[in-house]
């Protein structure tokens, strides 16, 4: 008898203060109209300096939990995806488990920039597939905003803020016809465009100022050409069409970049679940944000097929196509 991963709950958080596009215009040479057409972004939320990483994750678990009315104590795996821990060790997932009063089991990050959720989920499909754990929860969690250079309009417009998690568990199928759960996840990267998005960490300059940098044209390209072709790879191998998504619900980087991922997969616009606007790029949490937010406005409905897609710096990218 097979087993299928099947996502029993979602949830997210979002940290209470956030900054429009017209109070970023007080402050450095842009204006609303510059950041909308370019991006979709028009706000963008950003942590407290005391509120790290470990924070947003441990809400968004708790409202996860909550969800698929899951006890923490059942949880024997933890996957943070984030570019942001709170230390450089020990794991921003060991403190979700310790904070959430998950006993044994193992907790572990992963990090592979905006493809983090991607990454960490399929990990977890894994794990569970074989039979190695019963309950996980992933989390996609980041604070992208300490890492910015605000006198840099090319990348502080961009970021913001947040956490999403999903709790899992393996689902015994026999002969069952589209079950719910995980069809399959496809991961990719390419280290010799690591230069295209990148943030320095050289500890020989332990106390040095980092900030994100980022070739924005040569970004974009890639995300359209990498983004479209995984997203053709999950349906290939599962023997399924454009025209069978229900959901793209993609990362949040840049709306011109969702459009054309879109448009190559041929893909009505009304099929994609959209939250950069209020959001901005939010990194490794961004497609489970955005999945919170579908669910719960119930926009997905039982049943539906959803194409989750994302690309981070690495490069790295990743698809997952998942049967709601």
């Amino acid at each position: 008898m097979n087993t299928i991963s099947e996502i029993h709950g979602c949830g997210s958080y979002l940290p209470k203060n956030f900054i429009t596009n017209d109070e970023l215009a007080e402050i450095i040479d842009t204006s609303d109209e510059w950041i909308t057409t370019r991006t979709g972004i028009k706000q963008r939320h950003v942590a407290e300096k005391s509120e790290m990483t470990s924070d947003l994750a441990c809400e968004a678990a708790k409202n996860a939990l909550e969800d698929a009315k899951i006890k923490a104590s059942d949880v024997d795996l933890v996957i943070v995806g984030t570019t942001t821990p709170d230390d450089t060790f020990p794991a921003t997932a060991v403190k979700v488990q310790s904070r959430l009063a998950i006993k044994g089991g193992a907790a572990f990050d992963i990090q592979a920039a905006c493809s983090g959720f991607i990454y960490a989920l399929s990990v977890a499909d894994n794990m569970l597939r074989t039979g190695q754990i019963d309950t996980a929860l992933v989390v996609g969690a980041d604070t992208l905003t300490k890492l910015l250079d605000w006198k840099d309009r090319t990348t502080c417009t961009l970021f913001g803020d947040g956490a999403g998690a999903v709790v899992m568990q393996g689902q015994k199928i026999n002969n069952v016809k589209n079950p719910s759960g995980i069809l399959s996840t496809h991961l990719h990267s390419d280290g010799n465009l690591r230069h295209i998005l990148y943030c320095e960490n050289n500890l020989a300059e332990f106390n040095a100022r980092r900030s994100i940098k980022m070739e924005g044209p040569e970004l974009f390209r890639h995300a359209v050409t990498n983004l479209s072709s995984v997203a053709l790879e999950a349906l290939r191998v599962n023997n399924l069409s454009a025209s069978d998504i229900d959901w793209l619900v993609p990362h949040q980087a840049n709306k011109r970049i969702i459009d054309r991922t879109a448009k190559k997969l041929k893909l009505s616009d009304k099929k994609i679940v959209l939250t950069i606007a209020n959001h901005a790029n939010t990194s490794a949490a961004s497609i489970p944000l955005a999945l919170d937010v579908a669910v719960k406005d119930g926009r997905i409905k039982k049943g539906d097929l959803l194409l989750m897609d994302a690309m981070g710096g690495g490069l790295t990218w990743g698809a997952a196509l998942v049967r709601w």
